[in-house]
């Protein structure tokens, strides 16, 4: 087993590799560099005069059982919280009016003909078209790949594409569905065309399925059924607690420390920094696809040019506060999504009271709205007050709320989403084949093994065992 590790990059990747590794025991050294003053990468929460404010994700999935372990080991258990239940449900922004979604979305595909036939969301001819999907068919490549939006369209219709899919595929990767992958986002709809070549017969068999096994279980890890968690003080209590477990475990942190260059030398690795040069037995880049590109350029520049191949999406999330008494909208449910066919710079508002109420104090109401897709990073070069101008006449059209807020937060962040575009997986796997040839070089990014919080720490828990075992 290597005897130092060095770990590249503090966002939650590497801070879970660095305690996964320790959690085997005191071996090997582990050393974490972080180039910012601050750990968790997108992770920020802003706890300011009774808001709890999220500027990157704001919530886990409950039934992706990572994060919720880990914060269990960590000793915030008591502290974990799920969604108010009594505003379940989401909209979609179309045509002028906040459309319920239909109920019964399996894998963010209607699973449902009721609610489906139901919805105003769709016309009569895009629900006729949807129906067709009973009739078995075959659209994806043997061993190929599809677009999300070839895929859904060539099932289901344009309609259902447009106004339900697209919004919710967008909601988690800012992206484009014409260029992202089924392969790579979502190959369980793959399997379910396989076996049944419908992807309503499919969804309808899985979602009976699921709620048989259902009865009868226990509340999830969280102690709730929500769908959705988090932690009292927002996800950076989480953060926090990890980093002082590391401390206390004898793992290495230095902060505004960034990585100049990676080299190999004839004992291992060297990875060079302001502060000199740290020589290592194995060395992570826990980095976005596009930042370990440069790291790796002066060594391997065709790895290099295969990490900056993969595009990122920029975006920016605006909370906003205000006094409960201005706010005459209903918000009935957690939030609502934008389908790209509104041609808005709005990808999705959450009603952040409705979904977490401790995170407004009384009398008080906060929201927050999420700037940016994919292909355009203009979100990226604005102010922060042409942000904030953006989002408060996105709640104006949307809303009708025009009054000034008390309070208000925006956070931009460039390159943090990574496009899984048609023939990601073969792209991958040829970054991976390259890899290989560095032994002692490992990559532990959001470009290829999800996005998500539990997706990150998962991915860290692998790579601790891989690096344990070498």
């Amino acid at each position: 087993m290597s005897k130092r590790v060095v770990v590249i990059g503090g966002g939650i990747s590497g801070l879970s590799l660095a305690y996964a590794l320790r959690q085997a025991g005191p071996d090997p050294e582990v050393v974490l560099l972080e180039a910012r003053d601050t750990w968790g990468g997108v992770i920020r929460t802003v706890v300011d005069d009774g808001f709890v404010v999220e500027g990157g994700p704001d919530s886990v999935l409950a039934f992706k059982p990572a994060a919720v372990r880990l914060w269990r080991q960590l000793g915030l258990g008591d502290v974990i919280l799920g969604t108010d239940p009594r505003y379940k449900g989401a909209f979609v922004y179309a045509k002028g009016a906040l459309h319920p979604l239909p109920e019964g979305l399996t894998l963010m595909i209607p699973s449902r003909l009721g609610p489906l036939f139901r919805t105003r969301l769709l016309s009569w001819k895009g629900k006729l078209r949807a129906g067709l999907d009973l009739i078995p068919r075959r659209l994806a490549p043997p061993n190929g790949d599809i677009s999300v939006a070839d895929f859904i369209a060539g099932h289901l219709g344009w309609e259902v594409l447009a106004y339900i899919v697209e919004p919710l595929f967008a909601g988690i990767y800012a992206g484009d569905a014409r260029r992202l992958s089924v392969a790579a986002t979502y190959p369980q709809l793959l399997e379910v065309e396989r076996r049944y070549g419908s992807l309503l017969w499919g969804l309808l068999a899985m979602r009976r399925a699921r709620q048989k096994a259902a009865r009868g279980q226990k509340p999830s890890a969280a102690g709730t059924r929500a769908a959705f968690v988090t932690l009292r003080q927002g996800l950076r209590q989480g953060v926090d607690a990890l980093v002082a477990r590391l401390r206390q475990q004898g793992v290495n942190l230095h902060a505004r420390t960034p990585a100049q260059r990676v080299e190999r030398t004839a004992q291992g690795w060297r990875v060079h920094t302001p502060a000199g040069p740290l020589e290592a037995d194995a060395v992570v880049l826990a980095l976005p696809a596009w930042q370990a590109a440069r790291l790796l350029e002066p060594l391997d520049a065709d790895l290099a040019a295969a990490l900056a191949a993969i595009p990122y999406a920029s975006t920016a999330t605006v909370s906003l506060a205000y006094r409960a008494a201005d706010v005459d909208h209903p918000m009935p449910g957690y939030g609502f999504v934008v389908p790209r066919v509104e041609a808005r710079p709005l990808l999705a508002g959450t009603w952040t009271t409705r979904k977490f109420p401790h995170r407004s104090p009384e009398g008080f109401v906060l929201m927050r709205l999420f700037l940016g897709r994919a292909g355009d990073d203009a979100i990226a070069r604005a102010t922060e007050d042409e942000i904030l101008a953006v989002a408060r006449q996105q709640l104006a059209d949307i809303m009708g709320l025009r009054v000034e807020p008390v309070r208000a937060w925006v956070f931009r962040w460039r390159g943090v989403l990574p496009q899984y575009e048609v023939g990601h997986r073969q792209r991958v796997a040829a970054i991976q084949q390259r890899l290989a040839a560095h032994a002692g070089l490992h990559l532990l990014s959001n470009a290829w093994d999800g996005v998500g919080i539990p997706d990150r720490i998962a991915a860290g828990e692998r790579l601790a065992q891989t690096l344990r075992s070498a």
